[in-house]
């Protein structure tokens, strides 16, 4: 009883929220990834993709200043969740039995991983922020393991969701690429390197960026998707 006396109780439920609030778009990227996925590994990557994600998202929580100030990192991952949400959206749904291979289910393991960690650049400050309210470093670091762990299952839950909702949908699949796209072009323009370049006024554009992002992914994916489809008939 005395461990939970001495949490704070206030900086846990914000760190809740934050990573509620802005883990939306993880749930999609975790059910368009395994979405190709036998049904029988559907859960295990949701629940390993997920899983990694979250430990790399720790790991960037204790660097997420630093790392928000390295010029062209956010340009780099911008491009990277452009391309993404590109080959998720052009992904075939294959039905050979080979849909259970241990390759299949690394692959959406791998893009799960490397789509959150992107795009929880901007995301862990906002954690980062909420943990910095505990004086003690350690302590800190705590609060952002018990928050992130405790918003795991509502992740998960999310993305069983979004992915019930693909397989009956498929439209869901195009707007989830839409949705890298949004998240790709703002976040591009407020790379340091260009907002030193062209001046702090650039970020203002970082909402017409992510139209522009997303119109774009979804319109190239869309016509190489009906362009492979005119090629196999």
């Amino acid at each position: 009883m005395e461990f939970f006396a001495m949490i704070d109780w206030s900086v846990v439920i914000q760190i809740i929220i934050i990573d509620l609030l802005l883990g939306g778009d993880n749930a999609v990227v975790i059910a368009l990834a395994c979405r190709n996925l036998h049904p029988n590994q559907r859960r295990k990557g949701i629940i390993w993709g997920t899983a990694g994600a979250i430990i790399l998202r720790v790991i960037l929580v204790a660097f997420a200043v630093t790392l928000l100030q390295i010029p062209f990192l956010k340009l780099v991952g911008g491009a990277l969740l452009l391309w993404i949400g590109y080959k998720l959206m052009v992904q075939h749904d294959e039905e050979e039995h080979n849909m259970d291979a241990p390759d299949k289910l690394f692959a959406a393991i791998k893009t799960i991983i490397i789509a959150d960690i992107v795009m929880s650049l901007d995301n862990v400050l906002a954690i980062a922020g909420a943990a910095g309210q505990v004086d003690n470093s350690v302590h800190q670091v705590g609060y952002v393991i018990f928050g992130l762990l405790v918003s795991v299952p509502i992740i998960v839950a999310g993305s069983k969701i979004v992915l019930y909702l693909i397989d009956r949908f498929p439209l869901i699949v195009t707007a989830g690429a839409g949705l890298l796209g949004w998240i790709a072009g703002g976040m591009m323009m407020t790379d340091p390197a260009l907002i030193k370049q062209f001046g702090e006024g650039l970020a203002d554009y970082a909402t017409i960026a992510g139209i522009v992002g997303a119109i774009g992914v979804m319109a190239v994916g869309e016509l190489v998707k009906r362009s492979s489809k005119k090629a196999s008939t």
